[in-house]
């Protein structure tokens, strides 16, 4: 969600940075347009990273000989890290 909100910001910092050409005494909004450029740039960064962490996942395998039968035995086992706000 928060790489779709960062892609939207931009997108409408760059039409009102580039397109609008409204003269106005109160807001530049040339000025607006990059800070919402810049805003969307920073939250399209941190949805990547957070989408990064999220897929992180461990592996653990295990080799050993079962003991009954005297048959090599392998234990596979995947683990991925939780989202932050999951208790």
């Amino acid at each position: 969600m928060s790489i779709g909100t960062g892609i939207a910001l931009f997108v409408i910092g760059a039409i009102l940075a580039f397109a609008v050409n409204l003269e106005n005494s109160v807001v530049d909004l040339d000025m607006v347009g990059y800070l919402l450029m810049g805003a969307g740039t920073i939250v399209f960064l941190i949805g990547i990273i957070l989408l990064v962490r999220k897929r992180q996942t461990v592996t653990t395998v295990q080799s050993g000989v079962d003991p009954s039968t005297g048959a090599g035995v392998t234990e596979r086992r995947t683990a991925s890290t939780p989202p932050a706000d999951v208790v």
